[in-house]
């Protein structure tokens, strides 16, 4: 049986999230339950990364974190992708 997983606003679920989340059912509970931009602000947590074992590390957090009631990532300034102003955090300049 295949089971919904919401997206966020800007951000699809991407591979590895999808996966987590489908082989846990209480994980996969909770995401759904949480608001398309807290979901964006996930997603962007995890993706914007460029180590693959950073992610892997990311990926881990976010079931620990999502079980410990945390509805967005710890210290992250926001998705660049959403917040023009978050962009600073990133070395991006704003156009």
């Amino acid at each position: 049986m295949k089971k919904t997983i919401s997206q966020g606003t800007i951000h699809k679920v991407p591979t590895d999230l999808r996966a987590k989340l489908q082989t846990n059912g209480d994980l996969l509970e909770l995401w759904n339950k949480l608001t398309p931009l807290a979901r964006t602000e996930w997603i962007c947590w995890l993706t914007i990364l460029k180590k693959p074992e950073t992610r892997a590390k990311h990926l881990t957090l976010l079931g620990v974190h999502l079980r410990e009631g945390k509805k967005r990532p710890c210290c992250w300034p926001g998705c660049p992708h959403r917040r023009p102003n978050a962009q600073k955090w990133f070395g991006k300049k704003k156009k």
